[in-house]
């Protein structure tokens, strides 16, 4: 009984370890990368929003940043946390075209090959040979 007890308390000390590894350290990265990212915000960059509205940022704040959205000079006043990522974005148009791009040279590819010719089974000539 000694040796099952222990069989499953190792297998729970495994188990939190393959969490942590994967699952909970990861996200911490990323967290800690995501804040370094955002308290490195300077005037000038370009950012994008988690909600997508791409801006230039004309001031930093503590907690805050203004960007302007468009040359019509519209400011906005958005929290840090509200960064997603510096740089625009690539839009899911973009990434959609090309899928259509490989889609079709595959369709391309598939009609340069040859098909099999289809020739009438040897079924009849077995026929002939019962008669």
């Amino acid at each position: 009984m000694t040796g099952e007890g222990a069989s499953s308390i190792i297998m729970l000390v495994v188990l939190v370890a393959v969490f942590y590894f994967l699952l909970i350290r990861p996200e911490n990265k990323r967290k800690k990368k995501a804040q370094e990212m955002r308290d490195s915000l300077k005037k000038g960059d370009t950012i994008t929003t988690i909600g997508g509205i791409v801006g230039k940022i004309v001031m930093v704040k503590d907690e805050t940043i203004v960007i302007e959205t468009s040359d019509d000079r519209v400011r906005m006043e958005l929290t840090k946390w509200a960064v997603s990522t510096t740089g625009v974005q690539a839009s899911a148009e973009g990434q959609d075209s090309k899928k259509e791009e490989k889609k079709k040279d595959e369709v391309q590819e598939s009609e340069e090959i040859p098909e099999a010719t289809t020739e009438e089974p040897a079924a009849p000539a077995e026929e002939e040979k019962k008669d």
